[in-house]
């Protein structure tokens, strides 16, 4: 727990027109990395535009690190068919948080505290922003999936304070 700075939740809001990899349809599941920590949500059947809505938290002890995600077709007789990849920073939003989580009570509800642009740089499909909302702060993101034809996934970002962490 000393090296703990808290807990990053990722909710795994939705695909949208994700590639097809059986006859006519997926069976899309995302799987998220973050250094050794491994998650993923659960498998939605037939479905190009699956509605996960699953909530995923890693531990946050470096937060230089990367997010990594990839998007695969569950098989049942033969290896998961990849659908698709994208990684995101997550220092730019702990660095939000540090900097802003104890000066925010004031602030209305829908504030926006940064915005970040799609570029080649990174796997942004729109604009994206880190905003304060109901006493969190939140980012909402849009990942345009690569080494595939289409797709993108919608990700919710949330930080949450552990108590015994050495904090931000």
């Amino acid at each position: 727990m000393e090296h703990l700075l808290g807990l990053l939740r990722v909710r795994v809001i939705r695909g949208v027109n994700l590639a097809v990899r059986d006859l006519k349809s997926s069976d899309p599941y995302v799987v998220l990395r973050m250094g050794k920590q491994k998650l993923k949500t659960h498998v939605v059947k037939k479905n190009l535009n699956p509605e996960w809505d699953e909530e995923l938290t890693f531990s946050v002890a470096d937060p230089t690190l990367t997010v990594k995600l990839e998007v695969f077709d569950k098989d049942t007789f033969s290896l998961d068919d990849r659908m698709g990849d994208a990684e995101f920073e997550i220092q730019p939003f702990v660095e939000a948080v540090k900097v802003h989580s104890e000066h925010l009570e004031e602030v209305p509800s829908g504030t926006i505290i940064r915005k970040f642009a799609p570029s080649r740089q990174n796997c942004l499909a729109e604009e994206s922003s880190i905003i304060w909302v109901g006493g969190k702060i939140v980012q909402d993101i849009i990942l345009r999936l690569r080494n595939v034809e289409c797709g993108e996934i919608e990700l919710q970002l949330q930080w949450i304070k552990t108590p015994g962490s050495r904090g931000l």
